[in-house]
């Protein structure tokens, strides 16, 4: 393919969905295209030079081969300053491009890293925010509920208290009882009971 400085200035690339940018791959052939006709403009760059200096070194003027290097000689040293500008402008203009495209991309790459960790802090922020409200919740719930607890044993001691003291006083109460009956009945004689 013969690559063009238009067509590195008009070149279009295919958007990628879901992600910013253009697509890597394409992007990349596109660059080896780049450096495949840069190459070849540097080699014809290369080659012209070496006429040109063939030619005014004198060597394209030797008698065996006088006719044909003089017709050529016109045309190769007439287009020889624009061969030797057009193919460095261009190569200069797609390097240029490409140095362009590639601090595009970084630039890119930068503010979406940016992006993503800026978000990513953004989220860490909500995250801990509400963790540390719930962790608030949480605790106060559970020192509600704590103190609750706490309420009830305390009626639980009192009535335990009160429940022994009714029960140590209900014995006490029949064991005086017992201990009555058990006096009188020792001081009525057998005759008296029936017996």
């Amino acid at each position: 393919m013969a690559l063009t400085p238009d067509d590195v200035v008009h070149k279009e690339f295919q958007h990628v969905r879901f992600k910013d940018g253009f697509d890597p791959d394409e992007v990349d052939d596109f660059l080896d295209e780049i450096v495949v006709e840069w190459r070849k403009a540097l080699e014809e760059n290369n080659e012209l030079k070496a006429k040109l200096a063939a030619y005014e070194s004198g060597e394209a003027a030797a008698p065996a081969a006088a006719p044909a290097p003089v017709e050529a000689a016109p045309v190769v040293a007439a287009p020889a300053p624009e061969a030797a500008t057009a193919p460095t402008t261009a190569t200069a203009g797609i390097i240029e491009l490409a140095q362009r495209l590639h601090d595009e991309h970084v630039a890119e790459g930068e503010a979406k890293r940016q992006q993503l960790i800026s978000d990513a802090e953004q989220e860490v922020t909500r995250i801990r925010t509400e963790a540390e409200a719930k962790q608030r919740e949480e605790t106060a719930r559970l020192e509600r509920e704590r103190n609750t607890l706490e309420g009830r044993i305390t009626e639980l001691r009192e009535f335990e208290r009160d429940y022994r003291s009714k029960l140590r006083s209900l014995i006490e109460g029949q064991l005086r009882d017992l201990d009555q009956k058990a006096s009188s009945t020792d001081s009525t004689p057998v005759s008296a009971i029936g017996l």
